[in-house]
């Protein structure tokens, strides 16, 4: 249509350069050719093609020889290699000038093959017996820059001639699903004579597995073992297996006739995707939001793997304050959470497979349950009654004893409290009482022989050979749940712990019976005056300016 554009088109539909050629230009000429076809019957339709004419950078194309002679056997199949040739240059791209007619012979454009197009039977092609092709080479962003070189292709005769068969090339499209003993393809085949009893059929493949797959019943290609898409055999072969079948006279293999066979599985959706075994989030009621809450990580055994969809089931009259990402299966805040509203949610999430059939029809679903707890932020710390405690208990053998009981409460009711042991210390021996307890490092250590354990809010002791008396000074960390911020308080247990005293029986000939006697356990609580952090600061900045002004003083006096 348009005229502006030194592009030709025949009337082929041959989009032609030129006559003189192009301009040379530094830069990238670009050309659009609006083009409209019409047929006989006046019905038309329009397009148009790009020319992009890029700068000439004189490339060079050679051949590695300027002929060839090759010699191939009589029989020889279709798409066969014949030879290849090569040519140096940047993109270098092949093409035959002269071919034969009919055309018994092709190049492959990008590798420089030449495969035979159909067998080579010298009775249907007398003229295959030689021929002269002239293949050129040329670089691809420059067709200008070419080589040429003379190949010379001779079919030797055989002395005895092979059976011919068809189809000559077998090409077919299964379903995984397909049993074992189904039939690919039925080859008809004649040998020399023209009776096909004396033929003998055989698979032959390029690999062990690809013969194992299937098997020769007279002439059907049937299958012998599962073809089974979802396999790492068939991705490795990209889901298209290859064989050749093998036709011989009398058993003779010079006497042979190879048949190219192609088997193209196409996947079925046979599995249902499978849910996350114990699916289970907790997030804080303070989440913001695009938190993300947690993953769910379903899977499908169909090829490609795990490729799954994920959306969540709406529930009648409750409102979920929680998305899901279609592809990743990642929940995420939408919106606003209460503990004290509500603390835990029940997610349906439809897991739906896809691109696991040739039908896209044909998909599979689940229901998978989330559960998603929320848990509760809290604005103070735990308090502890008493927060400090002087315990004093007898060890006995024997299993473990309990010591004493903490008694702490959350500034939210129902919220969890955890407990642990986060030091334990062996003060120094001194006349001190409790009060004058050293905290500083000990001279051995406190609760690393693992004296003391906590369960819960409950303290217990694990006798572990003690022979004399000793003293415990223990810091229990008490906090409620996973909380962000992170907040907890510090409870203080100071026990004495004394062994259990051991009876010596007289040296007497006669028998005394001993009472045993019970260990008792003394629990004294004392209450102790613990300042509250102001007044620890306010009694500090105190003292630094008691100590300025006495050395203020001092100097003015010297």
């Amino acid at each position: 249509k348009n005229n502006d554009t030194p592009l030709v088109l025949s009337e082929r539909g041959t989009v032609l350069a030129p006559a003189s050629g192009f301009d040379p230009r530094p830069s990238t000429q670009v050309f659009r050719l609006e083009i409209v076809v019409m047929d006989q019957h006046g019905h038309n339709c329009s397009g148009a093609v790009t020319v992009e004419v890029l700068p000439s950078r004189r490339p060079r194309v050679n051949f590695t020889e300027s002929w060839r002679a090759v010699t191939v056997p009589e029989g020889t199949g279709p798409l066969e290699v014949v030879t290849q040739v090569h040519a140096s240059g940047d993109k270098v791209r092949y093409v035959l000038l002269t071919p034969a007619a009919p055309a018994l012979f092709t190049v492959d454009a990008v590798s420089g093959e030449i495969r035979s197009t159909r067998r080579l039977d010298l009775e249907r092609f007398p003229q295959a017996a030689h021929t002269q092709l002239l293949v050129q080479a040329y670089e691809a962003r420059a067709p200008a820059a070419r080589a040429t070189m003379t190949l010379n292709i001779t079919v030797h005769r055989r002395s005895q001639q092979a059976p011919r068969c068809v189809p000559a090339l077998g090409i077919t499209q299964v379903p995984e699903t397909v049993p074992p003993g189904w039939t690919l393809l039925t080859l008809r085949c004649v040998g020399p004579a023209g009776a096909a009893g004396v033929l003998h059929y055989a698979v032959e493949g390029a690999t062990t597995a690809s013969r194992s797959l299937f098997r020769m019943e007279g002439p059907r290609l049937q299958v012998n073992a599962t073809l089974d898409y979802d396999s790492e055999l068939a991705a490795a072969v990209g889901f298209q297996f290859a064989a050749t079948i093998m036709v011989t006279v009398a058993g003779q293999p010079l006497r042979s006739t190879r048949v190219p066979v192609l088997v193209t599985v196409t996947p079925v959706n046979e599995y249902v995707p499978q849910c996350p075994n114990g699916t289970a989030f907790s997030v804080p009621e303070t989440a913001a939001f695009g938190t993300a809450v947690g993953t769910v990580a379903g899977t499908d055994r169909d090829y490609p793997p795990h490729s799954i969809e994920y959306s969540l089931e709406e529930r009648v009259g409750s409102a979920q304050p929680f998305s899901i990402d279609a592809r990743t299966g990642k929940i995420y805040m939408v919106g606003t959470l209460d503990y004290e509203r509500q603390r835990s949610y029940r997610l349906t999430v439809r897991l739906t497979d896809t691109h696991n059939d040739a039908d896209p029809a044909k998909r599979r679903s689940c229901l998978c349950d989330v559960a998603v707890r929320v848990q509760a932020v809290l604005s103070e710390a735990p308090v502890c009654t008493p927060e400090v405690q002087e315990l004093r208990i007898t060890s006995r053998a024997g299993g473990r004893q309990p010591v004493t009981r903490l008694t702490c409460q959350s500034s939210r009711e129902g919220a969890p409290l955890s407990y642990a042991i986060i030091r334990g210390e062996e003060p120094l021996r001194s006349p001190a009482s409790c009060c004058g307890l050293a905290l500083s490092r000990a001279s051995c250590p406190g609760n690393e022989d693992r004296h003391f354990r906590m369960e819960g809010n409950t303290l217990f002791h694990v006798p572990n050979g003690l022979d004399q008396p000793r003293t415990f000074v223990l810091l229990v960390e008490v906090w409620a749940g996973p909380s962000v911020p992170h907040r907890s308080t510090t409870a203080m247990l100071v026990v004495h712990v004394t062994p259990q005293p051991t009876t010596v029986p007289p040296r007497s000939s006669a028998r005394r019976s001993t009472p045993r006697r019970e260990p008792v356990i003394v629990t004294r609580t004392e209450a102790t005056w613990r300042p509250p952090a102001w007044f620890v600061a306010a009694l500090t900045a105190c003292s630094a300016l008691l100590l300025a002004a006495l050395g203020c003083t001092a100097r003015a006096l010297l």
